[in-house]
This record gives structure tokens, C-alpha cells and sequence, in this order.
């Protein structure tokens, strides 16, 4: 019975590994020491769950693969047309018919090639990843993957240089990039483009970085150049294979993070379509507390909806009142309860257990080489990131398109749910990007 025992134990940790390892592309590392917890399914369960879904999205993702570069080259065009004929629209019935015949099969489409982007060919460079960093560690394989052209991820950031170095107006800006912020799918949000406080805050910042754009780009190139020389010098009978594989995995990614951008492109489309349908209703920004369907119906005549309108903004009003969620959850969250807790961690939560602090060393993902050392700066969301001072360790739990403008002023970037747990602003850390490591050398109070 012991050794039965120990076979079932033995496979189940060998099971969270494999687990832990597939998502950690995706969702990042998860901490060491957090026991996550399996679902009660044995594989054939999963198997009948899971199989119908996967072979329809695959069917899909085949079929609409080749249109994503048509997508692509039309969607600017498209979108600037759509939102200046829902701006010209006089009349609700006008509306309902633009969003029936135009809007809503756009937006669909622009559904499905997000959908292709983030699924195609994904476990061949998932697998491709896999394998280059068993030969060349992480730090030259993030270094390889990277740096050989400017990724559409980092559009919004060179659209603000251009901006400030006088190279393109506002309206320039606006147009091809302001559609990308830092709640870019969050349609009752301002975009960036429409948002004069956002841009001279951004432009502010990037006039005290002590680095532009230009030269962090060319710094990332270098480090690409430099990893490709010790390739070719390790694996020479290698060197021509891999080269085809890092230009098509270089492919892949561009069109991938293209497809994203004018995927959220299209919710400007939709925000114009909503605010536009809230003009005609007279109910302002309040429009937004319905569902489409709410509104279509509303548009239609049927005003039955708006009852619900008050009841939403308050318990809107009492969620938004909080600070933002943990970054993983585990167990039964009461969000209200957490937040009432003055002792609460705003990282991890986890019903199960309390949770200690840790060591004052993190060990995370390698990211670019070079170690650097500074003062840290946690940030929770980019609205707070006018905190963040030149020359600072930026941390955080993760990251995306409308964090890029802090960039130029971070010594390093940390993002890592492990760190932020560990690390508190104020802190001087030394940051180990080869080897994925952050260390607390001296605490906030002593700093």
C-alpha cells in the first residue's frame, strides 16, 4: 500500500510540473512554494471535455488563417471608414441598420483573427522555444527570439517619440497608433489617441528618461547580434537550419502582434458605435452599464433596460473602489473581505494558508543580460506609473502594450508575482537578467 501511495503521490506532483511548465509561456511562473491544487477529472473526463472544443477551434483557426493578412492590410481603411459613417448617422434605425450590416460582422471577424493569433502555430513555437533554450539557456534565447525588427507591441511607445521629436502631429498619432493603451479592450475607456492628458503625460515622461526609444532598440539588436555570434560559434553546422527557423518564428510574430493591433483597432469602431447609440438615447456615458443586445433593443424603442441602469453604476462604483485583485487566486475570494484586511497581500491569495513573505531573493524567467542595480518601484496598474523615477527598477506583476511608455525610464523591469510579494518601493535591489534573479540588498528603511 506504501509504494502504491507513493506511485499516486509521485504522479501527481510530476503532474502539476508538466502543468506548471505548459502555462508558464502564457501566465508566467507560478511561486515554487504554491501548491496548486487539480481539478478531479481523470483523462478521459478531459479528454470528452476538452477534445470537441479543441477540434472545432482548430477547424477554425485553419480556415481563417489565410485571411489574416487581408485583415490586416484593410482593417485601418475599414475601422477610420466605419467610425466616421457611425458619426454620420441621424437617426437610431439608421444605427441598428449600420451595426447589423457592417459593424457587428466586422467585429466578428476581427473576433476570429485574434483567435488565430493567439492559437496558430503557437505549440510550434512554444516546442521551437523549448528546444532553443535547452541549447542556449534562456537569456540568449529571449536575446535570439528578439531584436531583429521592431515589434507592433512597441508601436505606441516609437508613435510618442515621433511625436515629441516633432516627426508626426497629433492627428498622425492618433490615427496610427492611438488605438493601443493600456485598457486597449475596454471600450468605455478612453483610447489614447482621443485622450490630450494621456499623450503629455506620456511625452512628460519620456523627456526625463534617460535613454529614447532609438537606443533601446538598437541596445536590444545588439544583444540579438551578440547571442546570434555565440550560436554560430557553438553550433556551426547548425547555424544555417536555425537561422531559416528564427526568420520564420520572426514572421510568425510580427503578423501575430499585427492581427492584436488591429484587433483592437476594431473596439474603437465599437466604442464610436456605443457612444454614438448613447447620443441618441440621451443617456451620456451612462450607456455603457447595458449590453449590446440592451441597446440594440433600446435603440429599437424597448427602454425596459434602463431601470437596471443605477443599480449596475452602484455596484460598479463599489467594485472599482477597490484595490486591484491579486494576480492569483486560489480558493473561495471575497474580494471585500481581502480588501478590509490590513495585513492582506495584494499578489497571491490563497483561502488555504497564510502567506509569508519569503526570502528577500526572487528567481524568476532571464530576460536580457547585464545585471543592474536600483532603487524599486512597485507599480499595480500604468495609471500610476507618473510614480515611477528615472533610473528605477519598475515592478510588477505583469505587463503589456500601455506599460511600454515607462519603459525608457526603468533601469530593469520585473514583472514577476513572485517579486511583488517580496519586493516593497524603496527597496535597492540587484537585478540579474541572465540568470532571472532579483535581490533585496538593502530594505526600504535602511535604503
Amino acid at each position: 500500500m506504501r509504494d502504491t501511495a507513493h506511485v499516486a503521490s509521485t504522479a501527481v506532483v510530476g503532474a502539476k510540473k508538466t502543468v506548471a511548465k505548459a502555462t508558464e509561456e502564457v501566465f508566467g511562473r507560478i511561486p515554487d512554494d504554491l501548491d496548486v491544487p487539480l481539478l478531479p477529472m481523470t483523462r478521459w473526463q478531459m479528454l470528452r471535455t476538452l477534445l470537441p472544443a479543441s477540434v472545432r477551434i482548430l477547424w477554425r483557426v485553419n480556415t481563417n488563417k489565410s485571411k489574416v493578412p487581408a485583415f490586416v492590410a484593410a482593417a485601418p481603411a475599414h475601422c477610420k471608414e466605419l467610425r466616421a459613417r457611425i458619426v454620420a448617422t441621424t437617426s437610431a434605425a439608421d444605427l441598428i441598420t449600420l451595426w447589423c450590416t457592417d459593424v457587428e460582422p466586422f467585429f466578428r471577424q476581427a473576433g476570429l483573427m485574434l483567435e488565430v493569433g493567439a492559437r496558430s502555430d503557437s505549440n510550434s513555437l512554444v516546442l521551437f522555444r523549448h528546444r532553443l533554450r535547452k541549447l542556449v539557456g534562456e537569456a540568449d534565447t529571449n536575446a535570439l527570439l528578439s531584436g531583429q525588427s521592431e515589434l507592433e507591441s512597441l508601436g505606441l511607445l516609437v508613435g510618442l517619440e515621433r511625436l515629441e521629436r516633432g516627426e508626426i502631429d497629433r492627428a498622425t498619432f492618433a490615427q496610427q497608433y492611438g488605438h493601443r493603451g493600456p485598457h486597449e479592450f475596454e471600450v468605455s475607456l478612453p483610447r489614447s489617441g482621443e485622450d490630450p492628458h494621456w499623450i503629455d503625460e506620456q511625452l512628460a515622461g519620456l523627456r526625463e528618461a534617460p535613454v529614447d526609444v532609438t537606443t533601446l532598440l538598437a541596445r536590444q539588436k545588439a544583444v540579438h547580434d551578440a547571442a546570434w555570434e555565440r550560436f554560430q560559434k557553438r553550433f556551426p553546422r547548425k547555424a544555417e537550419s536555425m537561422r531559416r527557423k528564427l526568420d520564420k518564428a520572426s514572421v510568425v510574430f510580427h503578423l501575430r502582434e499585427k492581427a492584436r493591433s488591429e484587433v483592437v483597432r476594431s473596439f474603437w469602431v465599437l466604442r464610436d458605435f456605443v457612444l454614438r447609440a448613447g447620443e441618441f438615447a440621451g443617456l451620456g456615458d451612462d450607456i455603457f452599464y447595458l449590453s449590446i443586445d440592451e441597446i440594440l433593443d433600446m435603440l429599437g424603442g424597448d427602454k425596459t433596460s434602463l431601470g437596471s441602469i443605477l443599480a449596475r453604476r452602484v455596484a460598479y462604483e463599489r467594485y472599482s473602489a477597490l484595490p486591484p485583485y491579486p494576480r492569483l487566486i486560489v480558493g473561495h475570494f471575497d474580494p471585500f473581505k481581502w480588501a478590509a484586511d490590513p495585513n492582506r497581500n495584494s499578489n497571491l491569495f490563497d483561502a488555504r494558508q497564510s502567506l509569508a513573505p519569503g526570502s528577500s531573493k526572487v528567481t524568476g524567467f532571464p530576460g536580457a543580460a547585464g545585471v543592474v542595480e536600483g532603487r524599486a518601484r512597485v507599480i499595480a496598474t500604468p495609471e500610476k506609473g507618473d510614480q515611477l523615477q528615472a533610473g528605477e527598477v519598475l515592478v510588477t506583476t505583469m505587463t503589456n502594450v500601455g506599460w511600454t511608455p515607462l519603459f525608457p525610464r526603468a533601469a530593469a523591469v520585473v514583472t514577476d508575482v513572485g517579486a511583488t510579494m517580496r519586493l516593497h518601493t524603496g527597496d535597492w535591489v540587484r537585478v540579474n537578467g541572465e540568470q532571472g534573479t532579483v535581490e533585496v540588498l538593502r530594505a526600504a528603511d535602511a535604503a
